[in-house]
Formats: structure tokens, C-alpha cells, sequence
């Protein structure tokens, strides 16, 4: 019999199946799982696809083990059932045929016009299984970091809006009928304005699945925002240009620097009065010791904002305030709306512009090519230079810009070092991933509580059984959701880099790690030091057990640690925090999660050791 090694097939066609011989058959058969599906040619060009299981897909899902793939007559279909080495594939009837003829035209044994033999074809596993390699490279994940009313949760929106995961980019403070931001969703941060919670967002754009962590700016805080660093491979550092580096940026850029990340920084708020690009520049190299590459140059701040100048194609992105700000009608781009992209020597720049602008662009392009040093990205991944960019979120300014860059510049999804000094490689066979952040009463109707999974490495199938590392024990993932903020779909699979809710009866804890295989633990996420202390009580003695249940809940949400005194007369839970912005969230959530109103007695403390 001839043979022929099948390493690639063309696009799928619905002639495809035409190339099989008439009257003849191609099987696939998985002799462990005893499921199969097969092809048959008839007179007529029709092709039928069999198969006895639910949910037949109509492309290659799953592979175990060396496959085989079998030609043969039609009279020889029966000896096809018996081949006990083949193993689990499943595939639609054009790809089976497609296969075929793919490996009849790479076999170097064969004419050009052969047709397809009655004979066996080896198929390598990495023809049929998923390209592991290939998911993780199209993975990007992402945190936004800032200080509190930089304009971060408005950023978010329009990643979001651009990408074309919504519609609509909602605002913080939104008017009554108007869209809220997705990522705050909690009544909380609606009514304040400010977010309190991380949220994992997951999108495609060109090819791309960008996972975005949007992070709680506040200080009170930084726990949850530390916490949700973990799980990123890259960072967005936002800066409001009017204001420059603000406390919090420079707490949450040393965080960011603690866990190795490249850091992308964004100066907002262009659109209104600012300080000049290299004074920003400056700031960033001198306070973090880290050098800067303009990416892209302001054209104006404030009123006379214009635009910026991409560096790397040497263009001039031009920009109509009321045009970009304004809804995009349907069947318009929103990527162009508002917007003139033209090369920087394109004569009719001089009429666009203010004249004093254009000398001013000409002199700062002519200063960036002589002091501007060039944009090495293995420095950029190494954490050792920043890529800058400029804009506004508010108005649309170099968001879309700012995206598709980012997708060219970052990392993908990158190894972890496990707490035995071992590294757990982002394409390694077997599935590794950790819990950054419990979530409850994402969906209130349902009181659920969901557990926020990193996956680390290999690939996550639904209903697969893993190991919790703390616990020792199995746990089947049957109910894995793909979320987007407060909404979550059901997720089939996932690869290095996605972040992935999973139903949580009690089996997780913040840092547990989850893997298949050979044992492995990831480092715990550390916990910050509380600063103040409190009683907590419920004001109504009727609702004790839903006073007992919320602060259970909320506490191993990490929200806030909670300690009980050695004093066996006093039960009533001490509250243990970082800000006091933390305490009221807490009663908030309280009364309007589990209805139950509540008072807080503060007490003397400001450290705790144990």
C-alpha cells in the first residue's frame, strides 16, 4: 500500500468531496471511544456525513494518540471498522475528503494525476489536533493601571467599542437612560462613579483574543488591583497628562515591575490642558528609571488638539472633535469616523492645520529622529522600555491606534515558575491554571459565586477533572463561562492566557492552583497588611444567618479580611482592611447583596500580627 505523511490541507471546499473515487468510502475511526464518522460518494455528488454522536462539528475537534486516516473501496468499508490501531478524530465528510486529497497530492510516491489509492494515509497528530502553539500566539492579556479619574474605565470602554465588542462605549457617570460602563456593573460603582472591583473582559479583534483585566484605581483597593496584575501578562499604565505620575501610578508601576511585565503607557486627557509630551517623558524616565519611546506625537493639547503623528509609518492621524465624539450612524466606520490619516510630508497638511502647529510638528519630528531612540521590543518585553502614546478616551483620540499597535508589540501569554523552582512552559501538554479573584452575586438572581482562572498553561476543555493543589482533591469544571464583565457565556475550551469563570460551590480559594498531570503549584498571591479594624453587627437580630452568610461570602472574596477576637463573649466579626473606602463597600454590599443594614465600631488598631 502507498503511504503518504499529510502535513498541511487546503481550504475546505464544497467540491471537496468530489475528489473522493465514486462508490468509495473515507472513515475515521476512534477505536477507544467507539465513536466514528464516515463519507460516502455517490453517483449523485451527494455527500452523506454519519455520526453517532450529539453535536457532530463540522471541523477537526479533538484528537488523542497517532491517527490514521483510510481510504478504501466501498467492498473493503467493513475491514475499516476493525482497525483497532486508529484512534479518536472526528471530522465532516468535506474535511475527511479534503484530507485525502492532500496527502495523495504531497505524496512524493504519486503522479500529479493519481486518483486517491485504496490505501492507508498516516496523518501526524499535529495535522488534526489543535495548534497549541498557534492559540497561545493569538492570545494577548492585558491590565489597566491608573490613578483614581485618569480615565481608565472610560479607556476600557472604547478598547471595547473599537474592537466591536459593544455597540455603544457606556460612561462612568451615566445620565438616566444612558449605557453604563460594562465593566462596572455593581450597583455601587454606578452610583459612585468610581470602579471598586476588578473585571475580566474577553473579545476578539483581527485575529486576536485580547483578555482585559480592568482594575479598581482607588487605594483602599489595591489589593484586588494586585491581585488582578497576576493574572496579566501585559500593562496599560494610564496617565492623565494634565496631572503626570499621581501616587497611585507610581504604586501600582512598581507592582506591575515586581511581577516582570512590559508596561505600555498611555497619556490621557489631551483633548484638555496639558503639560508638554517631554515634560511626560521626563517624569516617566526619571521617577521609574525607565526609558521612554514615543510611539506616536501630540499634534496640540487642549482646545487646539489636533491630532498625533504615528512614528512608525510616519503618519498624520487628524481628528474632528465633534465627529469622533459623536454616534457613529449605522452602516459608517467607526474606525475612520472623524478621522483623515495622511502621510507627514502630504502637502495639504499645511492647509489642516494651525500653521504655528505645523512648525511646531516639523521641529518635534526633526528632535524624535535625532535624540529618539529606536524601539527595541525585546527590551519593551523585558520590562526595560515603555512605548508611549498619546490621545484621549473621552473623544476618541488614538484609542483604535493605540490598540492595533498594542497587538503587534506585546507578549503573548508567558510561562510561570512554580513554587518549587520548576517553570510550567505557556504550550506545556497538560493544564495548569490559578484562581486570582472569587466573584458572588455577579448574577443576583442567582446568588452565584465565581471563581476568576488564569489558564496557565495547556489546553482547558469543559467538563475536564483537575487537581486543586491545596485541597488534594479532584473537581470537575462542568459549568466553565467565558465572561465580559457581568455576563458570561458557556466556554467549550480555552489556551494559555484566557481567563475563565468557574462555578464555585466552595471548592476554590483566592490562589489555589488547578492542573492536570504531574503534581505542581504556582507561588500564593500574597495578602496585604491591614490598616484599620472594626466591629461589624447586623442592626437587625432577625437576620443573623444572612448576616453570617454575606460576611463568609464577602470574606473569602478577599474584599476584606475578617478576625475574630480571643474573647469567647465577643463573636461578632472584626473587620480588617486597607482603606476605609473598603468598610463601606462592604456594608453596602451587605444591605443590598443579602439585605441585611449593618453597624461598623471602629476600633483602635493599626496593625495586626499573627
Amino acid at each position: 500500500m502507498a503511504s503518504a505523511a499529510l502535513s498541511a490541507t487546503a481550504p475546505l471546499t464544497a467540491a471537496a468531496a468530489s475528489r473522493l473515487p465514486a462508490g468509495g468510502s473515507a472513515r475515521c475511526r476512534g477505536a477507544n471511544t467507539r465513536q466514528h464518522c464516515s463519507a460516502r460518494h455517490h453517483d449523485s455528488s451527494t455527500v452523506v456525513a454519519v455520526a453517532n454522536r450529539v453535536g457532530f462539528s463540522s471541523r477537526v475537534v479533538a484528537a488523542r494518540g497517532s491517527l490514521r486516516l483510510r481510504a478504501v473501496d466501498a467492498a473493503d468499508a467493513a475491514d475499516a471498522e476493525t482497525d483497532a490501531d486508529a484512534s479518536t478524530v472526528e471530522a465532516s465528510a468535506e474535511e475527511v475528503a479534503e484530507m485525502v486529497h492532500a496527502a495523495s497530492a504531497s505524496s512524493e510516491e504519486m503522479d500529479d494525476d493519481t486518483v486517491v489509492p485504496d490505501g492507508m494515509k498516516t496523518v501526524p497528530k499535529a495535522a488534526l489536533v489543535v495548534d497549541m502553539a498557534k492559540e497561545v500566539e493569538s492570545r494577548r492579556t492585558f491590565a489597566i493601571i491608573s490613578h483614581p479619574d485618569a480615565g481608565k474605565t472610560t479607556l476600557t470602554e472604547k478598547l471595547l467599542y473599537y474592537g466591536g465588542a459593544i455597540q455603544e462605549a457606556g460612561a462612568v457617570r451615566a445620565r438616566r437612560g444612558a449605557k453604563s460602563a460594562t465593566s462596572d456593573w455593581m450597583a455601587i460603582e454606578k452610583e459612585r462613579g468610581i470602579s471598586i472591583s476588578s473585571t475580566a473582559l474577553s473579545f476578539g479583534y483581527k485575529g486576536f483574543l485580547l483578555n482585559l483585566l480592568d482594575t479598581p484605581g482607588h487605594a483602599d483597593f489595591s489589593e484586588d488591583t494586585y491581585r488582578t496584575v497576576t493574572a496579566a501578562d501585559n500593562a496599560v499604565m494610564l496617565i492623565d497628562s494634565a496631572k503626570g505620575l499621581e501616587p497611585q501610578t507610581r504604586k501600582l508601576f512598581e507592582v506591575c515591575r515586581l511581577n516582570g511585565l512590559p508596561i505600555f503607557t498611555f497619556c490621557n486627557k489631551m483633548d484638555r490642558p496639558s503639560l508638554e509630551p517631554l515634560e511626560l517623558l521626563d517624569q516617566i524616565e526619571k521617577e521609574f528609571n525607565l526609558p521612554t519611546y514615543a510611539v506616536n506625537w501630540p499634534i496640540g493639547s487642549g482646545d487646539t488638539f489636533r491630532g498625533v503623528y504615528h512614528r512608525p509609518r510616519r503618519e498624520v492621524h487628524l481628528f474632528e472633535k465633534e465627529a469622533s465624539a459623536a454616534k457613529v450612524k449605522k452602516g459608517t466606520d467607526k474606525a475612520t469616523a472623524g478621522l483623515s490619516v495622511l502621510p507627514v510630508d502630504d502637502p495639504r497638511l499645511k492647509d489642516l492645520i494651525d500653521p504655528e502647529l505645523y512648525a511646531q510638528l516639523m521641529e518635534d519630528i526633526e528632535l524624535l529622529d535625532e535624540l529618539g531612540s529606536e524601539l527595541d521590543l525585546e527590551q519593551v518585553h523585558a520590562g526595560q522600555l515603555t512605548p508611549v502614546f498619546f490621545g484621549s478616551g473621552g473623544n476618541n483620540f488614538g484609542v483604535q491606534l493605540f490598540l492595533d499597535t498594542f497587538l503587534g508589540y506585546s507578549v503573548r501569554p508567558r510561562g510561570r515558575a512554580t513554587s518549587t523552582g520548576g517553570f510550567i512552559d505557556a504550550v506545556d501538554d497538560h493544564f495548569t491554571g490559578f484562581v486570582f479573584k472569587l466573584q458572588a452575586n455577579m448574577d443576583p438572581k442567582h446568588r452565584d459565586k465565581v471563581a476568576f482562572v488564569r489558564v496557565v498553561s495547556g489546553r482547558f476543555e469543559r467538563g475536564m477533572k483537575v487537581m486543586n493543589a491545596r485541597t488534594k482533591k479532584f473537581v470537575a469544571l462542568s459549568r466553565p463561562s467565558q465572561l465580559f464583565g457581568q455576563d458570561k457565556t458557556v466556554l467549550d475550551e480555552g489556551f494559555a492566557g484566557d481567563i475563565i469563570g468557574l462555578n464555585n460551590p466552595g471548592s476554590f480559594a483566592i490562589g489555589d492552583t488547578l492542573y492536570t498531570g504531574p503534581k505542581r503549584a504556582l507561588p500564593p498571591i500574597p495578602t496585604f497588611s491591614p490598616e484599620l479594624f472594626g466591629y461589624l453587627r447586623s442592626a437587625e437580630t432577625g437576620k443573623y444567618k444572612q448576616f453570617q452568610k454575606g460576611v463568609a461570602e464577602l470574606l473569602s472574596e478577599g474584599a476584606v479580611q475578617v478576625l475574630y477576637s480571643r474573647d469567647a463573649v465577643k463573636q461578632d466579626p472584626i473587620l480588617a482592611a486597607v482603606g476605609q473606602l473598603q468598610f463601606e463597600v462592604v456594608q453596602a454590599r451587605m444591605l443590598s447583596e443579602y439585605g441585611v443594614e449593618t453597624t461598623l465600631e471602629p476600633l483602635p488598631f493599626q496593625v495586626a500580627r499573627w
